[in-house]
């Protein structure tokens, strides 16, 4: 079963428990997967839709920063229960030691040297570590390689 398949029968299961918040999270996920779908005229496989899952995950962490900021715990907290229903999409994520060995390896491997790489780093670790990993993470971990 396709993770577009599993979010869809997710969605069938949470209306019958009369879920409303994960129902509509996941409604919102789906929006966001046909809204792709349709823009670029495909069909998403699993890859494309954990980079989806990704994105909106990223706008909540943010709307999460902005309305703490904001000393709006109320809407803070209900960004960050969407954030936890939405991470059931991901694949398990590499630990910091993981993507710190895999950058390593693609840095030595690119023959990458000093800061002025960084974009061909970049590159070629989103390729390899997509939806493996926070880019966040990921981008620190390339700085790193390439300082030292």
């Amino acid at each position: 079963m396709s993770l577009k398949e599993t979010i869809t029968e997710d969605m069938k299961t949470a209306m019958r428990a009369k879920d409303t918040e994960r129902l509509g999270t996941i409604r919102l996920l789906l929006a966001a997967i046909k809204q792709k779908e349709v823009d670029e005229r495909i069909t998403l496989d699993d890859v494309a839709v954990v980079a989806v899952v990704d994105k909106l995950i990223k706008q909540r962490k943010d709307s999460v920063a902005a309305f703490e900021q904001a000393a709006r715990q109320d809407l803070a907290d209900k960004e960050a229960a969407e954030i936890k229903i939405l991470q059931v999409y991901l694949p398990q994520r590499l630990s910091a030691e993981e993507v710190a060995a895999e950058v390593k390896t693609i840095v030595s491997e690119l023959g990458a040297k000093g800061p002025g790489d960084m974009g061909k780093v970049m590159g070629a670790v989103k390729t390899r570590l997509a939806g493996k990993a926070d880019m966040g993470q990921v981008s620190a971990a390339v700085k790193a390689a390439l300082a030292g």
